[in-house]
């Protein structure tokens, strides 16, 4: 028996070594070490149909992952019947891709088995292996054909699977079932085994949508039915009466806007982008890391889901999709600006997933129509989507005002149908260092910002010789829509909203506040790498240089701080240590190195300094609140807790809004103790007979403190420069926009007279976000003249202000206004 034994074994080594010459396989999923194989009992492995190809695959991959391989289970016989088993048997027609539902006969003899003794059970494991990824819409017939090999029978066809599409083989484990747990209290074999069928088949459905995504038309078809989509029609209708146009032209007009939008995803253009993303990000960066996927995972199944990244870069286009093909789940339909739309580089987005869009089309409602029910035929067949609601790349570093017309086309059709449940995906992409890091820096300075040609792309291609370190993605926490609208709005899905063409009067306001939500959510997720580390660090020193020594043991200390009270449950921090992060800014360009007999100086020079100001704005609102409290008890002043909740309640709506911080203002009081409790435990701060101050200045907690407080010293200088602004043109005497235009001028000012490296400093927006806000706090009222009127409602924030700025600082921006 033992002779046998071996020859199989050879034989089966044989037979997996020559398939493996032709076959290359992935394994997509869940992370396999969650999936809690248990090596004490039987596992069978269920597939989609019979396939000994597959079976072989299927052993491989389980022995190189630990355990017991299918193959030498059946040697030893623990349980009756073969290790594996189909839910499905192949059609007699080879041209029909459904399969005939089956139960196998082994199965009733495992049950049986299982039944005998209470202590059995089964692990049943899901596993599903795809030569190829290519949807129904794949171009090459062939390999569309051969990709479903298991349905379409006979050895030869397989064969031909392995032979075309064999070297781009995944492997998708589930999670395993207990048998026993299905059976319950039935005592039939042949019941149990049908349910466990069914249950599988249903499955075999949603790992089949979430890896592939729904079967969607041909582009050509779908392009051609938008001109007979219901508010496309109706739009043609009226532009028919109002103008006396002609129908034709109109359809015409309609088919090229369709044209012109749609997307055309090519499973082969992916293949090569796949291969050559993973070269790249192997040549300039140091690999990506992903975060929090596996919630991923589980909700894809059966929702559809919009991811909602933030935006610093156009690698952000194909980075999401990478990830997600690697991962093997289903690859979203991309927002892209027309823009992007231009030769080479256009058609390639295109065939990877991306449809473009206009910037607006407000004014043309034929346009707005057909890109409107572009989007509802995505979101109903279920497949998943990705825009940017901060509407552009961020030249700041910071997470930019959302733009809230992808989301109101969102919740518009969902307001027509709502059968498939929406979930949006924050989602937040950090970098080490941004391929535009130069054109930002241009455009900051004032520069016009260059419109996108094919020339630019052949430049980066410069940049290959560059390291651009390693790239973080990190999915937050998913947002449901059918809840969100519950608790907002009850009642929302029994009414008819075709009278008011899907647009209620209480959508605005709604879609407005799930845009702050996406952002807050993008915020929350967000990670720290050593570049932000090292920027949060040397910019709050003197002339930007630090002495070595000084530089590594303030930039753990930071990390220490965050790893004691983490912005939120998603925070990553960087590993190592500072001498390794320190090397690795070097190696970027981020910062410069002067040799000393008594200690090196990293250093940085304008352009560094500049930079670096981007990867400190990634990070800093989640050093908001320690760097608030260290600006409040920098200068040695005394606060009762009383005193510090209070300053930090008048300011944290501003922040708030600026930052897109997470917490609500009842838990702030909360949150405001638990840092000054970890800020006392690190020896930043000290409590004396109930009042708290900061630790002397001949301590290494100092300028640890003076760091963080320089971090968020000038967004408060904003903020006095503003309002005192206001203050000294008395109320009713100036507009917003007028506010903002000498606020902003002001700052670039100061900003020249005390060297701030900082171009946001004098950012309209942020102004505009200040104005907008105090309005919002009622500490200013717009009056019938479209004027700014204010009385003492003022007064508290302009002294919480004066007791936080710097006396000098503060006498020269009122001395400026």
């Amino acid at each position: 028996m033992s002779v046998i034994r071996k020859i199989r074994s050879k034989i089966n080594h044989w037979q997996a070594k020559l398939l493996y010459r032709l076959v290359k396989t992935r394994i997509i999923g869940a992370d396999t070490s969650s999936l809690n194989i248990d090596p004490n009992k039987p596992s069978i492995y269920a597939m989609q149909y019979p396939s000994f190809a597959e079976q072989i695959v299927i052993n491989k991959e389980v022995g190189e992952l630990g355990w017991t391989p299918p193959f030498q289970q059946r040697l030893t016989k623990i349980i009756p019947g073969s290790p594996y088993f189909s839910t499905y048997r192949r059609h007699a027609n080879p041209f029909r891709k459904d399969g005939v539902p089956i139960v196998a006969k082994q199965l009733m003899r495992q049950a049986e088995w299982m039944l005998e003794d209470d202590e059995r059970d089964i692990q049943v494991i899901p596993v599903k292996v795809m030569w190829g990824r290519a949807p129904e819409r794949e171009r090459s017939f062939l390999k569309i054909w051969l990709q479903n090999a298991g349905s379409l029978g006979s050895r030869l066809m397989t064969f031909f699977a392995v032979i075309f599409n064999g070297r781009n083989t995944f492997v998708h484990f589930s999670k395993p079932l207990s048998l026993r747990e299905l059976a319950g209290t039935e005592t039939s074999p042949e019941l149990i085994a049908r349910k466990l069928a069914r249950v599988l088949r249903v499955h075999n459905r949603k790992v089949t949508k979430s890896v592939l995504g729904p079967e969607l038309s041909h582009r050509r078809t779908l392009v051609h039915r938008i001109p007979n989509r219901p508010m496309v029609r109706q739009v043609i209708d009226d532009e028919i009466a109002e103008k006396s146009a002609s129908r034709v032209k109109l359809r015409a007009q309609a088919l090229k806007y369709a044209d012109e939008i749609a997307s055309n995803i090519s499973y082969t253009n992916l293949r090569f982008l796949d291969l050559l993303l993973t070269w790249v990000w192997n040549k300039i960066y140091n690999g990506t890391e992903v975060h929090n996927i596996d919630q991923l995972k589980d909700v894809s199944r059966d929702n559809t889901i919009v991811y909602v990244p933030c935006h610093r870069s156009h690698i952000d286009y194909l980075l999401l999709s990478y990830v997600l093909y690697g991962r093997g789940l289903q690859l979203p339909q991309i927002a892209a600006g027309i823009n992007l739309n231009m030769p080479v580089v256009g058609s390639i987005l295109r065939r990877g997933g991306a449809f473009f869009m206009r910037r607006t089309f407000r004014d043309n409602k034929l346009y707005g129509a057909v890109f409107d029910e572009y989007l509802h035929s995505v979101f109903t067949h279920g497949y998943s989507s990705e825009y940017f609601v901060e509407g552009g790349r961020s030249r700041t570093g910071r997470t930019l005002s959302p733009k809230a017309g992808m989301l109101a086309m969102t919740v518009r059709s969902y307001l027509r149908d709502s059968k498939k449940p929406i979930i949006f995906v924050p989602v937040y992409t950090g970098y080490e260092k941004v391929f535009e890091e130069k054109s930002y820096l241009g455009e900051l300075r004032g520069k016009e910002k260059k419109k996108e040609s094919l020339l630019d792309v052949v430049g980066t291609l410069r940049s290959l010789k560059k390291s651009f370190g390693k790239v973080h993605v990190t999915f937050g926490d998913p947002i449901h829509l059918t809840p969100y609208l519950d608790e907002r709005q009850p009642g929302w899905n029994k009414q008819d909203y075709s009278d008011c063409n899907y647009r209620p009067e209480w959508a605005p306001k709604l879609v407005d506040d799930l845009a702050q939500t996406v952002v807050t959510e993008i915020n929350r997720a967000a990670s720290v790498n050593p570049i932000n580390l090292v920027a949060m660090t040397i910019l709050s020193a003197p002339r930007q240089a630090m002495d070595e020594t000084q530089l590594k043991r303030q930039m753990e200390a930071y990390r220490d701080l965050l790893a004691m009270a983490p912005y939120s449950s998603m925070t990553v921090l960087p590993n190592g240590h500072a001498s390794d992060w320190l090397a690795h800014a070097e190696k970027l360009g981020s910062v410069s190195r002067s040799t000393h007999p008594m200690g090196d100086l990293i250093q940085t020079n304008e352009r560094q300094a500049v930079t670096l100001t981007y990867y400190r704005n990634n990070i800093l609102h989640i050093f908001a609140l320690p760097s608030l409290i260290s600006c409040l008890l920098i200068n040695n002043r005394r606060y009762t807790f009383a005193e510090v909740v209070t300053s930090c309640r008048t300011l944290y709506p501003f922040l708030k809004a600026e930052l897109f911080l997470y917490w609500k203002e009842e838990e702030l009081e909360g949150v405001v103790q638990s840092w000054l409790d970890v800020l006392e435990k690190r020896g930043y701060i000290c409590r004396n007979d109930d009042h708290y101050h900061c630790a002397t200045d001949d301590t290494d907690a100092y300028p640890h403190m003076q760091g963080m407080a320089d971090a968020m010293m000038q967004t408060l200088q904003r903020y006095f420069l503003a309002v005192s602004r206001l203050k000294n043109q008395g109320s009713g005497n100036l507009g917003a926009k007028q506010l903002e235009e000498q606020s902003a001028q002001l700052a670039q000012r100061l900003s020249l007279l005390f060297g701030i490296n900082a171009p946001e400093f004098f950012d309209k927006a942020l102004f505009r976000s200040l104005i907008q806000q105090l309005i919002k706090e009622e500490m200013v009222t717009v009056n019938d003249d479209d004027l700014l009127s204010f009385d003492i409602g003022l007064n508290p924030l302009i002294a919480v202000l004066e007791n936080v700025l710097d006396g000098r600082l503060r006498q020269t921006i009122l001395n400026s206004i």
